[in-house]
């Protein structure tokens, strides 16, 4: 499951982050995308504050969840993340699967932009943060 991903992390489900039915609260499940679209851009040697001291500033501004099977308290999840420009955007296509049981939980698309020195841009800051992922697919 994770070969068709450029980046995966694995994670656990805390007990915490369920509901009274004992699944995942469906609000956690954007944060486990959050987190892995960071540690991605920590694996290619970026981060959030760094970019921020030089006035570049990532936002999402659209993200659709589609919930397909809940997590548990204690289950081990991987999510596998892909990305993709369209037009001003950079748009993270990214799944998150159960790791016991290979079942797809969550398909998640993030729309995201960029502003630089406060002004929207169209994108260009992401062609060069991401130039070997874009020249490799």
């Amino acid at each position: 499951m994770t070969e068709k991903y450029s980046f995966t992390i694995g994670m656990k489900v805390r007990d915490y982050e369920c509901d009274i039915q004992g699944v995942v609260n469906n609000a956690n499940y954007q944060h486990y995308l959050e987190h892995a679209r960071h540690e991605f851009l920590e694996s290619i040697g970026g981060s959030f504050s760094l970019l921020h001291g030089q006035g570049i500033d990532p936002m999402v501004s659209k993200i659709t969840i589609e919930y397909k099977r809940p997590l548990r308290g204690g289950d081990n999840f991987v999510v596998g993340i892909n990305m993709e420009r369209r037009g001003a955007k950079l748009v993270f296509l990214q799944d998150i699967y159960n790791k016991a049981t290979g079942e797809l939980s969550v398909k998640g698309e993030v729309d995201v932009v960029c502003l630089k020195d406060g002004r929207l841009t169209r994108g260009e800051v992401f062609d060069e943060m991401f130039k070997d992922y874009f020249n490799r697919n």
